[in-house]
């Protein structure tokens, strides 16, 4: 009887000696992934990669944050809305046909301006009107009015 007791517990603890070392070889291989593929040979070397890698990232995100920055505010400045009407000034002559136009360009902020055409047999006239925050200081011809208008909508104001 001392002997199957014997076998037993060497049994039991052969047992014992496999999950040990199953257990062992997990944790090896996830302290290996701890510290990566970068070949750091201790806990304290790997978190430093660990650190300086999160450092490139934050300097990397900081970077492009300031680069878009900058973009919008030169894209605020840029053409977003151009809108041509064109129409015929002398109503019911037949004189010009609908060769003359108001075409308004503006940016986000309501800043540009509308250059006008008026176009008969003998010469063309053109005007230039300048525009901000939407309001130009001249007084603007219903075409010009309209073609502001569906400047800004486009503009996204």
């Amino acid at each position: 009887m001392d002997t199957n007791i014997y076998f037993i517990s060497l049994g039991s603890l052969g047992i014992i000696i496999l999950i040990l070392v199953f257990l062992i070889l997990n944790l090896n291989l996830r302290i290996r992934k701890l510290l990566g593929a970068g070949g750091a040979k201790n806990i304290e070397s790997g978190i430093a990669d660990i650190k300086k890698s999160l450092e490139e990232i934050y300097n990397f995100k900081r970077n492009t944050e300031n680069y878009l920055e900058n973009v919008e505010g030169r894209l605020k400045g840029s053409v977003r809305g151009v809108h041509t009407v064109r129409f015929n000034p002398f109503k019911g002559t037949g004189s010009g046909g609908n060769q003359s136009f108001a075409t308004a360009f503006v940016n986000e902020e309501g800043d540009g301006v509308i250059i006008s055409s008026l176009y008969t047999r003998e010469h063309v006239s053109i005007f230039s009107k300048p525009i901000k925050k939407n309001l130009s200081e001249f007084e603007l011809t219903e075409e010009e009015s309209d073609a502001l208008k569906k400047a800004k909508q486009m503009a996204g104001k």
